[in-house]
């Protein structure tokens, strides 16, 4: 298992290595990850594409999906990579939508063609101030 998304995450079955993996006949979300320097740190994996299935077994895995260039040119070949999935318990296709969303604007996966801002914008929410918002200590200067 590996978490992935802002704050505590979402529990991602995986990684699996993608060649030869064998998708569920379930609803879920799916990341492609490869491992940036696999000789010093193994248990790294960059996210370099994030979407989500009504079904992961009609999905054209593991190499004749439309972005699977893209990964095997990130990866550098198709055995170095992996995937993870997390099939949303409960979830609706907004649900997935929503976390496709969520995911790609904390990762910015580079073989996703659309991107997400991660920032709130000031004006969304406006200014807040209430005494709760000030230090926890108070000066101690003499």
């Amino acid at each position: 298992m590996i978490r992935l998304g802002s704050l505590a995450g979402y529990p991602f079955e995986g990684p699996r290595v993608l060649g030869g993996w064998n998708p569920p006949a379930a609803a879920g979300v799916y990341a492609i990850t490869l491992r940036p320097d696999p000789d010093l740190k193994p248990q790294n994996f960059a996210v370099i594409y994030v979407d989500h299935s009504d079904d992961l077994s009609e999905e054209p895995f593991p190499f004749k999906h439309p972005r699977a260039s893209c990964w095997i040119r990130r990866a550098g070949d198709r055995w170095s990579l992996h995937i993870c999935t997390y099939e949303v318990p409960g979830g609706l296709k907004s649900h997935r939508e929503h976390i496709t969303r969520e995911l790609i604007a904390v990762y910015r996966p580079g073989c996703n063609l659309d991107q997400f801002d991660p920032t709130w914008k000031e004006q969304w929410i406006g200014n807040y101030s209430a005494p709760t918002t000030n230090p926890l200590t108070t000066s101690r200067d003499p």
